[in-house]
Order: structure tokens, then sequence, then C-alpha cells
């Protein structure tokens, strides 16, 4: 069996191509609970960000599973190109780096522990993980944790609402009393609402498919909500338009923005999508008076502290280099484990026969002394078979360690199979 992480985030596709891969949580689960199907696929997370989709899975057999796997979760052959895939201890500094916040868009953006958590949630829901991946992604949080405690990383961490929030604030030389339209309620629309608050804007309107949610937010931070359909009439006096609405379409389209226009008498305005699909169709960006940014635009913003990120990062590598050897030293005997179980339970089988044809024998026992013959029995068969095991566990991880698998096999159990078949 190997450990295995087939992805692609910022630093490998660009948001036109990371938008495909944005999948729901209905198709995810049922993706995840379809898992059986892929041969060779024995666990699997899907832990899916603006900024990334990547499958973590436990894979033997066919090398093509987890590929196909991916495909039939976005429903498209994936291009080569954008895609990287780690194995094994690799995997697992991947995981325990993004989990920290290392692998960020955002050094040390703080957002991304809770989405490792969410992805490990669903995948266990659906009983897609086993030992491996149970271990793994609860080790990976535990150090993402760490991080968070040891190191200074997220202090002053920029996220991507709050990058957003900074580029409107330079490009437009201010945001103090300048008004917005924020389309979206979740909870990345709420955190750009604070922002732009703190940086002294006056007043912010709320659209949302569902009415209702977009009062409860305007209630919260003090704003106006306003219907989905009615919302560009009202933004005919606004400054800034950000959008962040997860839709799985263009929400804002060039003829609604060029009848917005022509309203504003030449006024321009600022649009800042920060959803991945992206909500506003890139046309709009063509359009007299329009300033269109879109996630992958921040990344200019994010500079203004990484220095000293980046320090603490260094610090950070330290904790994850050493959680993630303890995890790899963990994994060095887990494969062993069917293996030591069966010749337990073989062990086990033949002491109980024995019990039992001696018991037939000398019927006159009483209860202490069944109790003392079953703890010598015990003793017994746990001596005899505590140097195969240690034996065993020595060589996890060695070049030896096929050699004492297949041994401890044919002496002990009636396995026969290759160890490194597993």
């Amino acid at each position: 069996m190997h450990l295995k992480v087939l992805g692609l985030n910022h630093t490998t596709a660009p948001i036109e191509v990371r938008e495909r891969f944005s999948i729901g949580k209905a198709a995810l689960r049922r993706g995840l609970d379809n898992l059986d199907s892929y041969d060779g696929l024995t666990e699997a997370a899907v832990l899916i960000t603006c900024n990334r989709t990547e499958i973590y899975a436990v894979t033997g057999g066919d090398p093509n599973g987890l590929r196909q796997f991916l495909n039939d979760l976005i429903g498209a052959t994936v291009d080569e190109k954008f895609l990287y895939e780690l194995d094994d201890e690799d995997c697992t500094r991947h995981l325990f780096e993004v989990a920290a916040g290392i692998d960020s868009l955002i050094l040390g953006e703080g957002q991304i522990l809770s989405q490792v958590k969410e992805a490990y949630s669903i995948a266990k829901a659906e009983a897609a993980t086993g030992t491996i991946l149970n271990t793994l992604f609860n080790r990976a949080i535990a150090s993402g944790k760490r991080v968070r405690t040891e190191t200074k990383i997220a202090y002053n961490s920029v996220s991507v609402s709050s990058a957003a929030v900074e580029l409107a604030a330079k490009k437009l030389g201010g945001l103090v009393g300048r008004s917005a339209l924020i389309f979206g309620a979740g909870k990345m629309a709420r955190l750009t609402a604070k922002h732009l608050l703190a940086h002294g804007v006056k007043k912010i309107f709320v659209a949302n498919h569902h009415l209702e949610r977009a009062v409860d937010m305007a209630a919260q931070i003090g704003g106006q909500a306003v219907a989905w359909e009615e919302a560009f009439v009202g933004a005919a006096d606004v400054d800034i338009i950000i959008t962040s609405t997860g839709a799985p379409h263009y929400v804002v389209k060039p003829r609604q923005t060029q009848q917005l226009m022509t309203r504003r008498q030449g006024r321009g305005i600022f649009f800042i999508d920060i959803a991945v699909p992206r909500d506003v169709d890139p046309d709009v960006g063509k359009i007299k008076g329009v300033t269109l940014y879109n996630i992958d635009d921040l990344e200019s913003v994010v500079e203004k502290n990484l220095q000293a990120r980046q320090q603490e990062a260094l610090l950070a590598k330290k904790i994850i280099a050493e959680d993630a050897a303890a995890v790899m030293e963990r994994f060095k005997y887990l494969k062993f484990q069917p293996l030591m179980a069966n010749l337990s339970e073989r062990a086990e089988r033949i002491r109980l026969r024995e019990i039992r044809r001696v018991a037939g024998k000398l019927p006159d026992l009483t209860d202490d002394e069944r109790k003392v013959l079953d703890r010598m029995t015990r003793r017994i068969v746990r001596k005899l078979l505590r140097m195969p095991m240690m034996k065993l566990n020595a060589s996890a991880g060695t070049d030896d360690e096929n050699f004492y698998a297949q041994a401890v096999r044919a002496l002990f159990t009636d396995e026969v199979t290759n160890v490194a078949q597993n």
C-alpha cells in the first residue's frame, strides 16, 4: 500500500483551471461513497479550497484508479501538466505544510486548518478513511495547531478577504467614506465586510440569493440587505463590488455591467472577485470604467508582511519535520498490523482448542485451576510470539522487512502474500 496525494494548487494552475475543480459537497460525498468501485483505492479524502483541489489516498493495485477517481469527480479528463503527485513521506510532509499554512498563497493564513478538518470530517462520515488516513489527518491537524501555538506565523498574516480589501484601498487611494456592495453572505463575505469597515467604508450593501441570509449578515455589520435582482440598481452609487458567492457560474455578466456603467455616467467602479469558481465574467473587465481583479491578483498584496512570516515559517518547518517524521515512523508498523493480528489470532485459536481438549480429559478441574491453566497458556503463547513480533517490528522500513514478513507468514500463518504487494 502507498500513501499518495494527487492535486493542483495556485502554483501549478491558474484560476481559470482551478475553478473547474471546484466540487460541490453533494458530488464529493457521492464520489467518496462510491470509492469501492475504483481498483486500488482503499481510503481517500478530498481537500477543496479556493486555491487547491487535492485527493489524499491509500492506494495499491491499479495505478490509474486515483486519476480516474479525480476525473470522475470533476466530470472531465485532467490535463497532467497542472497536476502534482507525491508519495508516502513527501505526501505526509505536504499535508502537514498545508495544515500549517506553509503551502498557502498567503503564508500563515488561518482558514486552511478548518478546511483540512472539514475535508477529513466529510471523508470519515462517508466511511472513506481507515487507519492510515485517520492517523495522517489527526496528526496533521494537531501539527497545524502546534505551529500556530509555538510560532508567530499567523501574526499579522493576510487572509484572502483582508488582501482583497487592502488591494482596493491601495488602488483607490483609501476607503474612508466609500461604499461597497458584497455579493454573498458566507464566511468569506462576512470577513471581507469586517475588513471594509475597519478601513473606514461608510456603507455596505449585501446581496444574496437567499435574502434572509443577506438580512442576517447586514444586521451583524450594520449594513443594508438588498434583493439579489435589485442589487445592480443600487450599485449605481457604490465604489467597490466584491463577489464571494460560491456559485458554479458567473453571477456578474457584461450586459448588466454595461447597463450599470451607463447609469453611472462615466464614473468608474472597482470589482474584486474572490470566488472560485469566479463570480465575474472576465469580459466585464474589458468594459470602459471597470477595474476587475480576481484572487490571483492578490499575491502582490501579501508581500507587505512576508519577510517576518518567512522567518516564522522556518520555525514552523522544523516542527512539521519533527511531526511528519513521527507519523512516518508510525506508518512503518501499521503495514504489519494485519499480519501480526493474524499471527495472534491463529495462536489464540490453537491455545483455546488445546485448553478445551485438556478440560475434556480433566473434568474435575476447579474454577481456580482453570484460571491458572488459562493464565499459563496465555504466557506461553505470548513468550513464543515475542521474538517473531520483535523481529518483524524491527525490520519495518528496512531492506529486511520483506524477508521477515515472508518468514513469519511461511512459518506461523496461512498467508503467503509478499508484503511489498500490500
